[in-house]
């Protein structure tokens, strides 16, 4: 089947705008560095752990697609696809606080003894992480890469290549991602745990990527690309993934709390006292609201999940909430508990993420054909529950 979209026609001044978000992105960090270290290198973390966990999000979307054989999806992969774009930056953040960021650490020099000291040792934790962001990135690039392979050569069997790829990432997320999770963040108060921590923080990121995943879909229906291949059906299913995430991070975030808080022991419920004292106490359920409470209402309604306009809406705030956890997740462990701190230096670095990221996704999208001409799926895909 051979079937051609619109490309995308960016304006000039909505590239200008976001060449400069991700400009104040980047001198927010390099000013914060200066009169403001440790926020800046915990905005930094934030920031990447978040992006991150946008591309994984949507490399996880394509691989779940895969592997089950869904059809429904096929018509918009371009677009988890170029959010995976996001991965190398991302990556090398990542390595990049590990290595010159790593005061932010306190393992990083405190010995610490028994399993713990041989777990936290710094040449193993980069090891690990070089070893983590190697496979996402290889097993990334190789599933992308076939898929706009076939667009080209048409070859059908390049999509069980990819069934097979995808198998390969969801058994090696699965065994990685957890403990790039203790390294990366739960570390950051190394006196705590959580065996939870892992499943916490995949439910907020892909939670976060098909929030995105969404607010882009739209975006590029009204911009001339999916115009005629996104539908109210695809949208439905969108909003039902949302509305499932959205409540699968609120079971997941509850079970955490509801143990930790039943056990009672100190080295563990000093994690939540920090984050719900003084000031803090309204950002912890803000969270708890923007995340899921008001998603949760909003999305009940099956007309709302087949609105464009209250879909992106709900994205949004989903969005901030993503953001909101992360920045629960960091900086009561960093920066303090006292008082919440939040300035220029964390306000820069949040809108020069978004603006990094579109850059980077309007270049991936662009590089290929909007929709998998070639798929053997797409056409039961554009003509989905018609």
């Amino acid at each position: 089947m051979t079937r051609q979209c619109q490309q995308l026609n960016l304006p000039d001044r909505t590239h200008t705008l976001f060449k400069w978000l991700a400009v104040v992105g980047g001198a927010s960090f390099v000013l914060g560095l200066l009169f403001a270290p440790e926020r800046a290198w915990s905005s930094f973390l934030l920031v990447n752990v978040g992006l991150l966990g946008m591309g994984l999000g949507a490399l996880l979307f394509i691989a779940f697609q895969y592997v089950c054989g869904a059809h429904w999806a096929v018509a918009i992969r371009r677009v988890p696809e170029a959010m995976c774009g996001i991965l190398p930056w991302a990556a090398a953040g990542i390595l990049f606080t590990l290595v010159a960021g790593k005061s932010l650490y306190p393992w990083t020099t405190e010995h610490a003894v028994g399993m713990k000291g041989i777990i936290l040792d710094y040449s193993f934790v980069v090891a690990r992480a070089v070893i983590f962001l190697g496979l996402w990135l290889w097993l990334a690039r190789a599933i992308v890469n076939r898929s706009r392979l076939q667009d080209r050569t048409a070859n059908a069997a390049l999509s069980a290549s990819n069934k097979r790829l995808s198998a390969v990432f969801l058994v090696v997320f699965g065994l990685t991602f957890w403990m790039a999770c203790f390294d990366w963040v739960m570390s950051l108060e190394p006196e705590w745990y959580s065996t939870m921590y892992g499943v916490y923080h995949f439910s907020g990121a892909f939670l976060g990527a098909l929030a995105a995943m969404t607010i882009l879909a739209v975006w590029l229906q009204h911009a001339g690309p999916l115009r005629d291949v996104l539908t109210h059906e695809h949208l439905h299913d969108l909003g039902k993934m949302l509305f499932g995430f959205s409540t699968f991070w609120m079971y997941i975030w509850f079970s955490e709390y509801m143990l930790i808080w039943y056990a009672n022991f100190p080295e563990e419920t000093g994690h939540f006292l920090r984050r719900q004292a003084g000031a803090w106490g309204p950002v912890f359920i803000a969270n708890m609201c923007v995340t899921w409470l008001i998603p949760f209402f909003v999305l009940l309604p099956r007309p709302v999940k087949r609105s464009p306009g209250m879909l992106v809406k709900v994205s949004c705030l989903i969005l901030v909430g993503r953001w909101l956890d992360l920045y629960l997740l960091i900086y009561p462990s960093t920066v303090g508990s006292e008082s919440v701190t939040f300035g220029i230096w964390e306000l820069g670095m949040a809108v020069g993420a978004p603006g990094l990221f579109m850059l980077i996704f309007v270049r991936r999208f662009r590089s290929a054909a909007p929709i998998p001409i070639s798929d053997p799926m797409l056409e039961a895909s554009l003509h989905h529950h018609q």
